[in-house]
């Protein structure tokens, strides 16, 4: 059996939050922001750099409006989030995988994700993960948009729930109100998080006649952004460090074709102040969170600290009580071309077919040789 190492093995991980702007809407130049920005974290020691919700090339913060909304006032931004929307695979993620290899750290990065499938103009709102070596290590589109966000961006599915094991730990990611789906965050902490990086927009008023923090109340008394319960709430039930980093963008930050968007109604940008912490695995912040600044924030997270938290709540241990209630978790994609005789309804995830082959005295192969024989035989997917 291998031995059981917290943090990979090292005592302490230096993790860097970039809270930067983008160039709005102008992927080659946020992209070189990104690489220079996650050079200097690695010459600075860190070891993981983690970017802000959908950094590449902006968060779409215009409102289409609806049906009502002419679609010559909105189409121009939408073709251009297309065009400088991140391809998996391409010299975009070969830059950034570049910058990666020379600065030695893992990142996670922001994006908005044009679909590679053929055919297909979706936009993604993406988390994307690299190794040291350079290479995408895991891609997490967020499952769920929030709102108006529905316009912008496809969802994302299953095979996009994964945690990263790694030589500085266990990382995981969400993104924006995905911190808040209950039984996705369940997902997420049954597979052994050492680090969760949350990403956001900014930082916001919730449910108030002012729906947007007014950014002269940055202290977390006197506003009632949902981030930080959120967050300290997610660290202390699963025991890991919380990296939260959220977005800038100021007007400054508005090339000159995109600048006349600032004088209009319909683009709101009073959330994009920042906001970035890194919280405890009990629930404590250990920097941040951090307002109005364009700054890399780094800090130590000490393995003995994940140790402790586990003493008294080890959600995946003692604490855990898996005979009470258990979690199903599809992790198949959806794909739109399905084999003749095939019928969803009869896929079963792996682990729980290990249970069955388990309790029932069933090789894994004859369990999946009779299971294969009943789909061929259910004829088309039932609606």
């Amino acid at each position: 059996m291998p031995e059981k190492k917290i943090l990979g093995g090292n005592e302490k991980v230096k993790v860097a939050l970039a809270q930067a702007a983008p160039v709005f809407m102008d992927k080659e130049k946020t992209i070189e922001k990104v690489c220079r920005l996650i050079k200097e974290a690695g010459r600075n020691g860190a070891q993981l750099v983690v970017f802000p919700e959908t950094f590449i090339p902006t968060y779409p913060a215009w409102y289409t409006g609806g049906w009502n909304n002419s679609p010559k006032e909105w189409s121009p931004y939408m073709i251009a989030l297309q065009d400088n929307a991140v391809v998996v695979g391409s010299r975009d993620t070969e830059a950034l995988g570049q910058a990666c290899r020379e600065a030695g750290i893992y990142a996670a990065i922001g994006c908005n994700e044009l679909d590679n499938r053929t055919g297909s103009r979706t936009v993604f709102n993406t988390l994307l993960f690299f190794g040291r070596d350079g290479k995408v290590i895991g891609r997490h589109r967020k499952l769920m948009p929030t709102y108006i966000e529905r316009t912008y961006w496809g969802f994302g599915d299953a095979s996009d729930l994964f945690v990263l094991d790694t030589d500085i730990g266990r990382i995981g990611g969400l993104i924006c109100g995905e911190n808040m789906m209950v039984l996705l965050k369940a997902a997420m902490m049954s597979k052994g998080e050492e680090f969760h990086i949350a990403v956001w927009p900014g930082a916001w008023t919730a449910h108030s006649k002012v729906t947007i923090m007014d950014p002269a109340e940055t202290d977390l008394a006197s506003n009632n952004c949902p981030i930080y319960p959120v967050t300290r709430s997610y660290a202390l039930e699963s025991q890991c460090f919380v990296l939260s980093c959220s977005g800038l963008l100021r007007p400054e930050d508005f090339p000159d074709r995109w600048r006349h968007l600032l004088g209009k109604e319909s683009m709101n940008i009073k959330a994009a102040i920042g906001g970035s912490a890194v919280i405890n695995p009990h629930g404590r912040f250990i920097t941040g969170p951090t307002f109005n600044q364009e700054t890399l924030i780094y800090v130590d997270c000490y393995a003995n600290q994940i140790k402790l938290a586990k003493v008294i709540f080890d959600v995946l241990g003692h604490y855990a009580r898996w005979d009470v209630v258990r979690l199903q978790v599809r992790q198949e994609p959806w794909v739109p071309e399905v084999k003749a005789g095939k019928a969803y309804h009869f896929e079963v995830p792996r682990e729980e077919l290990r249970r069955i082959s388990d309790e029932n005295g069933i090789e894994m192969d004859k369990l999946e040789n009779i299971l294969e024989e009943l789909s061929s035989r259910a004829g088309p997917p039932r609606n």
